[in-house]
């Protein structure tokens, strides 16, 4: 029998990056022989979802400890607790916590504080050995966690608390190692990181921070940004874009609507006109830019006008890279005690918005046709431009070394292309 620990992880990107944290410390604790699952709770079939694996892996590995942290986690804790499967439930304040994952039979089975109380910043759970991430492309630095924003639908902030920021100082020698340790691109993630510095002395933008990064790592050819919040762009952020050709030229943002009712009744920070403004501002600055945005089809309330309204923006903002949520009721929250749309209407329109930005993609990459992008390899035959364009190509290429790569067509998913003058990786 396996003796590993394994971590399955759900949702986001934050989510992927903290569970390398989870399995740096739970190494140092000395666990062995468990899973560990990172849940979300964005919707309620990511809950499902946790919990189905959680099933599974008790029927395959009978013998091993069967640990449940993350957003689900903390949310619901009784809701895992209460399966028979389950050895350990940890809150999202404990997931990275010293010992942790060392036997604690005093704490008990439920180990899960109250979130709102945590004032530690984000940069505590900034690994120090980011061993696991060795054999990928690009490595991710957490800069804030939590959120102080109340959208009607959304669950979040009561799984991760309120917003606080890494200081500056502790993300640049972050980033400073990773650039050591060979990475060639380097994403900054978190909750809403557009809302990083507002809890820090001086409240320093985060445009701020990401030129102090490009200025003190010289040697970092890639910086990102993971998911910004569709209400602002700070002065400094726009000129980097049109000034830093190291800032990636990617955005994907938190639209969730284009319909200025339903982005009210969402509780949203902005309107249709506020997030085309922003992209136009940001294409001005940087015109080889792409966007991506998330967008939540039958929202309650939302007429057929409204979902139209939603279904334009997708082309009227040129949107490349969609993620399509239909509208999950999360209990606890404001939207769920309004008045729904049928539910095979939201299927219907998740459907028409994933085909909408399917022609999304097909015209971003049909531009791509004729052109040399420099891809970060994430494996051989697979690299990311830095529009964040996908690119399937025929040449030599190892994980993590950047390829000038000739596009000759495209599949509808991603380009074609062939490899061409490769970039020896530091």
């Amino acid at each position: 029998m396996t003796k590993d620990v394994d971590i399955v992880t759900f949702g986001c990107r934050l989510n992927a990056y903290e569970s390398e944290v989870i399995r740096a410390r739970a190494a140092e604790d000395g666990l062995s022989d468990a899973v560990v699952f990172n849940t979300c709770a964005v919707t309620n079939e990511a809950v499902r979802q946790a919990r189905q694996a959680i099933r599974k892996a008790r029927r395959e590995r009978p013998g091993a400890m069967l640990i449940v942290t993350g957003c689900a986690a903390q949310i619901d804790p009784g809701a895992f607790a209460g399966m028979a499967e389950v050895d350990l439930v940890l809150g999202n304040a404990e997931k990275a916590a010293a010992g942790a994952y060392a036997p604690q039979p005093d704490l008990g089975r439920v180990r899960v504080n109250d979130i709102m109380s945590v004032r530690e910043t984000a940069g505590r759970l900034i690994a120090k050995d980011l061993g696991g991430l060795k054999d990928r492309a690009r490595a991710y630095v957490e800069v804030q966690n939590g959120c102080d924003h109340r959208c009607t639908f959304c669950i979040i902030p009561y799984g991760r608390g309120n917003s606080r920021s890494a200081p500056a100082g502790e993300v640049v020698d972050q980033v400073r190692k990773l650039a050591a340790q060979g990475y060639r691109e380097v994403v900054l993630t978190g909750v809403d990181i557009t809302s990083w510095g507002a809890d820090l002395p001086g409240e320093p933008s985060l445009g701020q921070l990401t030129a102090r990064i490009l200025k003190l790592v010289p040697e970092l050819p890639r910086l990102r940004l993971s998911s910004i919040d569709a209400a602002e762009i700070d002065p400094d952020l726009l000129r980097l874009f049109a000034d830093e050709p190291r800032l990636m030229p990617y955005l994907h943002l938190s639209l969730q609507a284009g319909d200025d009712m339903i982005l009210k009744r969402m509780k949203r920070r902005h309107l249709r006109a506020d997030a085309l403004k922003l992209i136009a501002d940001v294409r001005a600055a940087r015109p080889d830019v792409a966007f991506g945005a998330d967008l939540i089809a039958g929202f309650p309330t939302e007429t057929e006008a409204m979902f139209e309204n939603t279904l334009s923006l997708v082309e009227e903002a040129g949107l490349s890279f969609l993620h399509v949520f239909p509208f999950s009721p999360r209990p606890g929250t404001p939207a769920a005690r309004m008045p729904p749309v049928p539910r095979g209407q939201v299927k219907a329109r998740a459907a028409r918005l994933r085909q909408a930005g399917e022609a999304g993609l097909a015209r971003h990459l049909s531009a791509q046709v004729g052109r040399t992008l420099m891809g970060l390899v994430e494996r051989p035959g697979l690299a990311r431009a830095e529009d964040f364009t996908e690119i399937a190509f025929e040449g030599p290429g190892a994980t993590g070394e950047i390829a000038a790569l000739t596009v000759h067509g495209h599949d509808g998913k991603r380009a074609l292309a062939t490899a061409a003058v490769l970039e020896a990786a530091e």
